[in-house]
């Protein structure tokens, strides 16, 4: 796994990827190389005139399809339009921004990078055929999952508090996922992955002080994006553990090349995975057709 690149993508002729968010950063990072490397691309992004723009250098491999995943309507819509695919990589996300609700009324923190992303899987599961991706991040270490307040109706708000509990969320889920596929005698596969700390437009939108400071960062201390999508890269495409998380390898996880990474104690929590699952079943309304545990 030393020094992975893009340059070591298996042949990924046949394979179709649906990678949400790839009209833009990271996501249009993994577009790019899958398609090089092979593979039909289905960029699932709100913005669909970028993902449009990045359609056109692919080329002929790529199609783009609108989804927006702070809404339910849109994610089942775009899930209706999908007839098979090898792999889904959960790679959308917004980060530390004001509060805001979703079109369903959730914070819009953990509705986008979380409940948005437990519904697409969910609707997508039984024709996803190889393995699903998500990206989480090293905040997750900060965040807690309040399972009695999860969409900040009664706490203060805390928008890095907010960002923290919705990777930690997709840990949880990733984790939860892979259990009960396990249990089911699937053989699909539910891997995470995180980018480190990678330059890509994530930063710009916290509307605060904090996108002066990342800009800072972005130029000083960032990798590329082109490095920061390796790990869902390599999750995405090469040999796996089940229930795997990957991440960069270099200055405590912040950069370099992808190998496996540790997730803290909270993210392992099967009781509280078990907890957001059944509430992220219950406000999402998608039940996952998986036998019980």
């Amino acid at each position: 796994m030393t020094r992975w690149d893009a340059s070591d993508i298996p042949d990924q002729t046949g394979r179709t990827f649906i990678v949400t968010g790839a009209n833009s950063g990271l996501g249009a990072v993994a577009v790019r190389a899958l398609a090089k490397a092979g593979a039909q691309v289905v960029l699932a992004c709100r913005n669909t005139e970028k993902g449009e723009r990045v359609a056109a250098e692919i080329g002929a491999a790529a199609r783009v399809a609108r989804l927006d995943l702070a809404d339910l309507a849109s994610v089942r819509e775009f899930a209706a339009g999908v007839d098979k695919a090898d792999v889904l990589i959960n790679n959308a996300g917004i980060m530390a921004v004001p509060l805001g609700r979703t079109a369903d009324g959730f914070e819009s923190q953990v509705g986008t990078n979380h409940l948005g992303h437990f519904a697409l899987t969910g609707l997508l599961l039984d024709r996803i055929s190889d393995r699903i991706v998500t990206v989480s991040s090293g905040a997750h270490a900060s965040g807690r999952i309040d399972l009695d307040d999860l969409n900040w109706e009664r706490r203060p708000y805390k928008r890095w508090g907010a960002y923290g509990q919705a990777k930690l969320a997709n840990l949880l889920f990733t984790y939860e996922l892979q259990r009960k596929l396990t249990a089911a005698g699937s053989s699909k596969l539910s891997v995470a992955a995180h980018p480190g700390y990678a330059a890509t437009e994530l930063q710009s939108h916290t509307e605060s002080f904090f996108d002066q400071l990342m800009a800072v960062g972005n130029r000083v201390l960032a990798q590329s994006a082109e490095m920061g999508a390796l790990p869902e890269l390599y999750a995405a495409t090469a040999s796996v553990e089940p229930g795997a998380y990957y991440g960069p390898t270099s200055l405590g996880g912040m950069r370099g090349y992808p190998g496996l990474a540790d997730s803290n104690k909270a993210s392992k929590d099967e009781q509280v995975a078990a907890g957001l699952w059944e509430l992220s079943e219950r406000l999402t309304g998608v039940v996952y057709n998986l036998p019980p545990m």
